[in-house]
C-alpha cells in the first residue's frame, strides 16, 4: 500500500501541474486575443478609412502607429518578440534550463510567435510600408513557419524518437495496441481498416518531401472523421444526432475507450510511417526559421532607432 502510494502521489503531482500549465496557456491566448479583438473593434472605423482619410479622424492621433495606443501596441509586440526569443536562449543559458519544461516553454513560445503579428499589426494600423513592412511580413513569415515546426515536432516527439530504443519502445506499443485492438467486440476490425490505412515507409520515401507532408497533414485533418464513422457505425440515431454525427464522444463508456486506443495507435503508426520524413523536413525548417527570425530582430531594431532619432517618438 505505501509502495503504491509513493509511486502514484508523483504521478497525480505531474498531471495536476500539467493542467495547471494547459490553464495558464489557454488563459495567456485569451488574455491576448482578447486584447487585440478589443483594439479591432474600437479601431475598426479608423482602420478602414483610406490614409488621406485617417488624419481627419478623431481616433488618429490615439491609433496612428506614434499614437497613445498605437505606440504602447508597438512596445508590445516587439517586447514579445523579445521573450520569443527565450526559448532558443534557455539551451544555451543553464538558470534558465531550471524553469519549466523544454515542451512548456514551447507552448508559451508559440502564443507569443501567433499573438504577436496580430499586436504589431495593429501598431502599423495595417499598413506595412518601407522598412517596417518588411519586417512585418518577415515576422509573419516566422509565425507560419513556427507553426509548421510545431506540427513536426509533435510527429517526431510525441512518443517517437530518433534513437533506437525509444523507436523500439513505440513499434512495442503498437503492436501492443493492434493485439488488444483485435480483441475488442465494440467495433468490427473491418471497420477499423479505413483508421488504419497508410502508405508504406519505402513510399513515403520515395515521395517528394513537400507531397509527403501534405499528404501527413490530410491523413490529421481525416482522423476525426473516420472516427466519427466508426461512432455512427454502433449508435443509434437519436445518438447520431445528438453527436453531431459522431463528432462528439458518446455516452458509450466502452465504445470511447476503443475509439481512443484506436485513434492513439492511428496516429503513432502515422508518425512511424512518416518519422524520416518528418525529421528531414524539421531538420530544413531550422535552416528557415532561424535566419528569419534573426532577421526581423535586427530590421526592428532598426526601425526603432530610426524612428527615435527621427523624434516620432
Amino acid at each position: 500500500m505505501t509502495a503504491h502510494t509513493a509511486v502514484a502521489t508523483p504521478s497525480m503531482a505531474g498531471l495536476n501541474k500539467e493542467k495547471r500549465h494547459r490553464l495558464f496557456v489557454v488563459l495567456a491566448y485569451l488574455v491576448v486575443f482578447a486584447l487585440i479583438a478589443a483594439v479591432t473593434i474600437y479601431g475598426f472605423d479608423y482602420y478602414t478609412l483610406d490614409s488621406a482619410q485617417r488624419p481627419f479622424s478623431a481616433k488618429h492621433e490615439v491609433l496612428k502607429p506614434s499614437g497613445s495606443i498605437g505606440i504602447k501596441l508597438g512596445m508590445l509586440g516587439f517586447g514579445m518578440f523579445c521573450l520569443i526569443f527565450l526559448y532558443p536562449l534557455r539551451k544555451k543559458i543553464t538558470w534558465l534550463q531550471q524553469w519549466g519544461t523544454a515542451r512548456h516553454w514551447l507552448d508559451y513560445h508559440i502564443v507569443l510567435g501567433i499573438s504577436a503579428p496580430f499586436i504589431i499589426a495593429l501598431h502599423s494600423s495595417f499598413k506595412f510600408r518601407g522598412l517596417a513592412g518588411m519586417a512585418f511580413w518577415i515576422m509573419l513569415s516566422v509565425s507560419l513557419s513556427g507553426i509548421v515546426g510545431r506540427y513536426l515536432y509533435a510527429q517526431i516527439h510525441r512518443g517517437v524518437s530518433a534513437t533506437e530504443i525509444s523507436l523500439k519502445e513505440a513499434r512495442e506499443a503498437q503492436t501492443q495496441m493492434t493485439e488488444q485492438l483485435a480483441q475488442q467486440k465494440v467495433i468490427s476490425p473491418g471497420h477499423l481498416k479505413a483508421l488504419f490505412k497508410l502508405p508504406t515507409e519505402e513510399d513515403v520515401t520515395a515521395w517528394p518531401t513537400v507531397f509527403a507532408l501534405i499528404y501527413m497533414v490530410i491523413l490529421d485533418i481525416a482522423r476525426p472523421f473516420h472516427v466519427a464513422r466508426l461512432r455512427c457505425r454502433t449508435m443509434s440515431g437519436g445518438q447520431v444526432i445528438t453527436s453531431l454525427g459522431g463528432l462528439l464522444p458518446s455516452k458509450n463508456v466502452r465504445l470511447e475507450q476503443v475509439i481512443a486506443l484506436a485513434r492513439e495507435r492511428a496516429s503513432l503508426s502515422k508518425r512511424l510511417v512518416f518519422l524520416s520524413r518528418s525529421q528531414q523536413v524539421f531538420h530544413l525548417w531550422h535552416v528557415v526559421h532561424k535566419p528569419f527570425s534573426y532577421s526581423f530582430a535586427v530590421l526592428a531594431i532598426v526601425h526603432i532607432v530610426v524612428v527615435m532619432m527621427l523624434g516620432f517618438m
